[in-house]
């Protein structure tokens, strides 16, 4: 195990630049499933999670391999059993359900692991296959699922707390080889699910308004192999964005989507932070006074993004006055207060929200990252914190950012990968 050490307090500044989408990548490696020919992917993240989908893909029997920012994936798929071991470290990987589906007509899929971040049940997931014909069950851990032939329907995959971008991503690619018209209301509109949509074209799929909440998919008899190239990770962008704004720096942030992340930016502007474009995929950020404090609220895309809600804790966390942080998609991903108070922020629970009381500085500290999103606050906490912080179980942090250290070294910081 590896930890970071962090010495907080350093100015930073300079350009930072943003690797590919691992939300995106994952369910992307996923449907080459469909196809016996030749994908080539390029500026895909070299992450945990990424070469977690690739053994994944070669337990399937697809050929796979990484040369830096590109994967090629190649072969046929002659297993339908995605095995407990990969796909319990990592939920993405539970979207190989639908490609299996649609290519073999079978799948065994353990019920998937990573972040602990709230109960995140497949409900929309079998209601969507079944939907398309699909026979399924559960027994000893595993979905099991059949259908001979796919067939097209009209489904709705709202669900309790919005939509569901993998449960929109699973039923995309098994309706991709379906027989007739697949029409998806209250789809996820994450601009991942757009980029699946654009990759799924690029196969010859036959799909409309994805991206939006009602996706119209006319099956294929067969996909083709591509060349695509994954677009960056707004996520990460945001992390970039946030920090920027809690060490008060003039910071550039390469190849990032401005418009998908107008919820945060708006915010940013609210508080006093200046977020302008700066050339066409650049993002340029800049802190000249005092912040203020906002309430915010996560939604599913476009609105305020919960994969972006601890990294804005941990910025509200050293702003002045008093805001209030909901999370309305995972209303229990808040283990990272604990954490944020060890390094002496003031931050209390209160039913699906947390309140914060801005303090004028925080203090270094041993810290545990608990999941991807926690980690990448607890990163921004020890940038401006007064001393040492050490952030452990980081391999949460390499589940989703790539080469952290080294991008943050670059730009100022002070910041160790060292053994436990």
């Amino acid at each position: 195990m590896e930890k970071f050490v962090i010495e907080g307090g350093r100015k930073l500044s300079g350009e930072i630049r943003v690797s590919g989408s691992k939300n995106a990548t994952l369910p992307i490696l996923a449907a080459t499933l469909l196809t016996d020919g030749i994908c080539e992917i390029r500026n895909v993240p070299k992450l945990r999670d990424t070469w977690t989908m690739c053994k994944l893909l070669r337990s399937l029997g697809k050929t796979v391999d990484l040369s830096g920012n590109k994967v090629r994936v190649s072969g046929s798929a002659n297993n339908h059993i995605a095995d407990y071991k990969l796909v319990s470290t990592m939920r993405g990987s539970f979207c190989v359900l639908g490609p299996l589906l649609g290519k073999l007509g079978k799948a065994k899929v353990s019920m998937p692991g990573g972040c602990v971040i709230g109960v995140r049940p497949v409900d929309l997931h079998m209601k969507g296959i079944m939907a398309l014909g699909v026979k399924a069950d559960f027994d000893a851990g595993y979905v099991m699922a059949h259908a001979p032939q796919l067939k097209g329907a009209q489904m709705y995959l709202g669900g309790t707390f919005g939509s569901s971008v993998l449960a929109t991503a699973n039923v995309m690619m098994a309706a991709s080889l379906a027989q007739g018209e697949t029409v998806i209301e209250s789809a996820a509109c994450e601009p991942e699910i757009e980029d699946l949509g654009d990759f799924l074209s690029a196969m010859g799929a036959k799909i409309e308004g994805h991206g939006t909440p009602r996706i119209i998919i006319n099956g294929a008899r067969k996909l083709n192999g591509t060349n695509y190239k994954m677009g960056a990770d707004r996520i990460e962008a945001g992390t970039f964005l946030i920090m920027a704004a809690a060490v008060k720096s003039d910071i550039l942030v390469q190849d990032a989507n401005y418009n998908h992340l107008l919820a945060l930016i708006d915010k940013l502007h609210a508080i006093g932070v200046d977020v302008r474009k700066a050339g066409n995929n650049d993002v340029r950020v800049k802190v000249k006074k005092t912040l203020r404090p906002a309430n915010i609220a996560t939604h599913p895309h476009p609105g305020f993004p919960t994969d972006l809600q601890a990294q804005y804790m941990a910025l509200m966390a050293i702003t002045p006055g008093v805001s209030i942080i909901t999370d309305r998609v995972f209303p229990d991903r808040f283990m990272h207060i604990a954490e944020l108070n060890r390094m002496g922020a003031q931050i209390r629970r209160d039913a699906g929200s947390a309140i914060v009381e801005g303090v004028k500085q925080l203090y270094g500290a041993p810290v545990m990252a608990s999941d991807l999103r926690a980690s990448a606050a607890l990163v921004i906490a020890g940038l401006v914190a007064k001393g040492r912080t050490e952030i452990h179980r980081i391999y949460h942090i390499d589940r989703g950012y790539e080469d952290l250290d080294r991008k943050l070294t670059g730009i100022g910081a002070k910041v160790f990968r060292e053994k436990e």
